[in-house]
């Protein structure tokens, strides 16, 4: 992967670590709204449980003022005191029935009792004898409650208030308010009777609680569900999640989540009967947070898009002069430093172009004065080397012009010596032909040789100075290879390559030239078993000037020997161990067998 990443382009590098670090920041900027909004819609649905409690705690406060008050006014009304007097149940019913019936509603509960607990009448809905508990009910107001009363406004005779959980049968809960009902006596105002008024917690009133609030209403004990808005299955669910709900958490019923909120519900004891929790869906802030992932999601994109675009726009620009920077770096390795950045800014890259530019500049005027050197150097060494390689020739001319003109010699000896001054010419003529080839700039047309041929006319120019060396000189190429050639390079190429392996072996030796053909080409090898080429000059053996161990040349003749290779078309290469001789090797194209010629016909 990290492979794959440097290949990219700088500007491909630019855009994608924008479009990593964009989606980042927006991954987290986006996780930290969508929390704080999740958390604040809670606490803001938390809030709203909590206000729907204290709606529901204003309707039932409402609802106990009025049974207190009801049941203040019909205990302090003559006709149902006088009632209370008698004690009978059938006169008590007549006194207040039709009074009750009137502000009642359905599912409503009026009893009177006596101090002790015992139902005298019953004027509710809620049949007398399911209400045993009532007793426990009416002793713990009459505790609360003073018996005897001087002053009517006295802490306790407006009553108490709380909740009852009637469980013969199926369990109902009601809200009660009892009421002291006092009488004349010798001793002031006497406890006489209770007032037992209460409405029942059901279904029809959650539901009316959540009209008016907006939320979802239980009413639990620890054994069973009261009343509940929630289908049964939801209310299942929410019930079993709640006994291990955290604080501040939602809880779900499987589908929906919900904020909730839960308070106990006490009796006229203060102990808990039961317990009201208030549920808020989440369903509306999953809408919303789900609107607001999507319009992140969409504002991600939308940024993302004119990021990337303002990011090419602006890394195009600031690439550009890289790119200018790398091309002329190119051009720079290719030895062409007339190249030259241009400079469009003050900047970083500005300063950099600048600075490219000066170091063409300095490597242009640095290479001018080395070529100038190396000129200078050049001619001074071909007139050291032409100097010294001319002076043997012309001495020997000179010598043998002096000993034919001041002499009288006889044949044979003025033979020998034309023949010494002819070698002594000759020689000077290679190497002013040399000179001649370092300078070469056309070639002659090619022809069609044999190779055989070719080298074995470079073998017999050099058979004599092989004999006087103790040299031997073979020729192993097939006769009927022929190819392109500009003969007379080529042959001298051949006395080039022969030539160095005789004078490497001072001490006599064996010199093989071979060929075989290849696809094509002709590949011809010169082997020598001498001392092979020093490892010091090996890798710059084709290079001009370079000569190690001769006596005389000017270190040409491997560099134009390869010149006329390449310009053939071919290659060349050299394997070499020291002590163990060396191999010059080259490939020519065009190669193939000769047809054979039958009375002047072609036969392939």
């Amino acid at each position: 992967m990290r492979l794959r990443f440097s290949r990219l382009s700088l500007l491909w590098k630019i855009m994608l670590s924008t479009s990593v670090a964009v989606t980042a920041l927006f991954a987290l900027t986006g996780e930290i709204v969508l929390g704080n909004v999740t958390r604040t819609m809670s606490g803001s649905l938390e809030e709203e449980a909590q206000h729907s409690f204290r709606a529901y705690t204003a309707l039932w406060a409402s609802r106990a003022n009025l049974l207190s008050s009801v049941s203040r006014i019909m205990s302090e009304m003559p006709n149902v005191r006088a009632a209370f007097s008698t004690g009978d149940a059938p006169t008590i019913q007549d006194s207040m029935g039709e009074i009750w019936r009137k502000i009642s509603q359905a599912n409503a509960l009026f009893l009177v009792t006596d101090p002790t607990g015992r139902v005298i009448a019953n004027l509710g809905d809620v049949p007398a004898e399911s209400m045993g508990k009532s007793v426990e009910v009416v002793r713990a107001a009459a505790a609360k409650i003073p018996s005897h009363v001087d002053d009517p406004q006295s802490p306790g005779i407006n009553g108490e208030g709380g909740f009852f959980l009637h469980e013969s049968g199926p369990p109902q809960l009601y809200q009660l308010s009892i009421t002291p009902v006092y009488v004349q006596s010798t001793q002031g105002e006497s406890l006489n009777n209770f007032l037992v008024a209460g409405f029942q917690v059901d279904a029809l009133l959650a539901q009316q609680l959540k009209e008016d609030t907006g939320s979802d209403y239980l009413f639990l004990t620890p054994r069973t569900v009261i009343a509940s808005t929630l289908n049964p299955r939801a209310t299942s669910v929410v019930r079993a999640n709640l006994e291990h709900a955290k604080p501040s958490k939602l809880v779900s019923d499987g589908i929906a989540d919900y904020a909730w909120y839960r308070k106990p519900l006490l009796d006229i004891s203060g102990h808990e009967v039961a317990e009201i929790c208030i549920l808020r869906s989440f369903d509306a802030a999953h809408r919303r947070i789900a609107a607001l992932y999507t319009n992140i999601i969409l504002l991600w994109l939308g940024a993302m898009a004119a990021g990337l675009g303002l990011t090419y726009l602006l890394a195009r620009r600031i690439v550009e002069p890289v790119k200018q920077l790398d091309r002329a770096a190119a051009e720079v390795g290719r030895q062409n430093y007339a190249i030259a950045v241009e400079v469009r800014s003050e900047d970083e890259m500005g300063r950099l172009a600048q600075t490219f530019n000066a170091m063409c500049a300095s490597i242009r005027q640095a290479r001018e004065d080395l070529i100038r050197q190396e000129r200078i150097s050049t001619i001074g060494r071909l007139s050291g080397s032409i100097v010294h390689d001319l002076r043997n020739p012309l001495a020997a001319i000179y010598g043998g012009a002096e000993m034919l003109v001041d002499t009288d010699l006889p044949p044979t000896h003025v033979k020998r010596l034309a023949g010494n001054i002819y070698r002594a010419s000759r020689r000077i003529q290679e190497l002013l032909s040399d000179l001649l080839n370092v300078s070469r700039g056309k070639t002659t047309a090619a022809e069609v040789c044999r190779l055989r041929e070719v080298a074995q006319a470079a073998c017999d120019f050099l058979a004599e100075s092989a004999s006087l060396q103790q040299v031997d000189l073979s020729v192993d190429i097939p006769p009927d290879i022929e190819l392109p050639l500009e003969r007379s390079r080529m042959e001298r190429a051949f006395v080039n390559l022969i030539g160095n392996a005789i004078e490497a072996m001072a001490e006599g030796g064996q010199v093989r030239i071979t060929a075989e053909l290849d696809s094509g080409y002709a590949v011809v090898h010169v082997r020598d078993n001498g001392p092979g080429v020093p490892p010091q000059i090996l890798s710059q053996i084709f290079q001009p000037f370079v000569t190690a161990g001769k006596r005389n040349g000017l270190g040409l003749g491997l560099a134009l020997t390869r010149q006329t290779v390449l310009e053939h078309g071919g290659e060349m290469w050299v394997e070499s161990e020291p002590g163990r001789g060396a191999c010059f090797s080259f490939r020519l194209p065009g190669a193939h067998v000769a047809a054979e010629r039958a009375g002047g016909v072609m036969i392939p």
